[in-house]
């Protein structure tokens, strides 16, 4: 006896390597509360590449109160990992740049011109995620006065901005790029912070996608659900991942 419903089939999973690279992550050893040892980041390094990744730009954190990296520490510890990741003959491109917290210290920072950027002049940021900071209008227009483009992480989950579209609306109208987090689709953190990733995918507010990976379980646990509808629906965006 056929049932009256038709079951709904499963998406193949979505397919990485049409991203190529991804803007987030966390896989320089022993800086932040990311890979802790060079093992882990070669480890990280090697799923990204059998997801298929070709390129990653790693962004340690800047945060003076919890990570006070850097640039030089942020480098040094970069090239140790590129010599280590010389020796596997692991074939994928890994950059470094940071994602720097914003304070004083990063307004400081930019002024100063020492902030590693991607792709040029990208620079990626992150707010505190319970309390939204003042000066935010004035942040975007140091960066844009000193010619970055700014890259705000993780939209998604700014708890102050959630059951809306209306600041990432705001924020894009003002030259800001929008990264979402694609664990944020897995539920990885929270059903809330999902549903805002999705609100924005449906309203075509995201520009770029990134990982934020710091271990691989994160990998791990993307790979795992990339059936999903959002995947598919994020990657027929036009993102800028296809485009850097």
């Amino acid at each position: 006896m056929f049932s009256l419903f038709k079951k709904k089939e499963a998406k193949v999973p979505v397919d990485l390597s049409r991203l190529g690279i991804d803007v987030h992550s966390h896989l320089i050893p022993g800086i932040d509360d990311g890979a802790q040892n060079v093992d882990a980041s070669i480890g990280m390094l090697t799923k990204f590449k059998a997801l298929g990744y070709n390129r990653i730009i790693t962004t340690p954190h800047v945060y003076s109160d919890l990570y006070p990296n850097t640039t030089k520490s942020i480098t040094d510890a970069y090239n140790v990992l590129l010599d280590e990741l010389e020796k596997t003959k692991l074939d994928i491109q890994v950059e470094v740049a940071a994602e720097y917290f914003f304070d004083e210290t990063f307004l400081e920072k930019i002024e100063n011109d020492d902030v590693l950027s991607w792709a040029g002049n990208h620079v990626l940021f992150e707010f505190s995620f319970t309390n939204e900071p003042m000066g935010i209008d004035g942040l975007i227009f140091q960066l844009q006065t000193k010619g970055y483009i700014p890259v705000l992480a993780h939209f998604e989950r700014y708890l102050y901005y959630h059951g809306s579209v209306e600041k990432a609306r705001e924020l894009r109208d003002k030259g800001v790029l929008i990264q979402v987090n694609l664990n944020s689709l897995t539920g990885h953190y929270g059903p809330h912070i999902k549903k805002q990733a999705e609100l924005l995918i449906d309203n075509k507010l995201v520009d770029l996608a990134g990982t934020d990976c710091h271990r691989i379980e994160h990998l791990q646990l993307l790979e795992s659900h990339l059936k999903r509808s959002y995947f598919h629906k994020l990657l027929d965006l036009d993102l800028l991942n296809y485009r850097i």
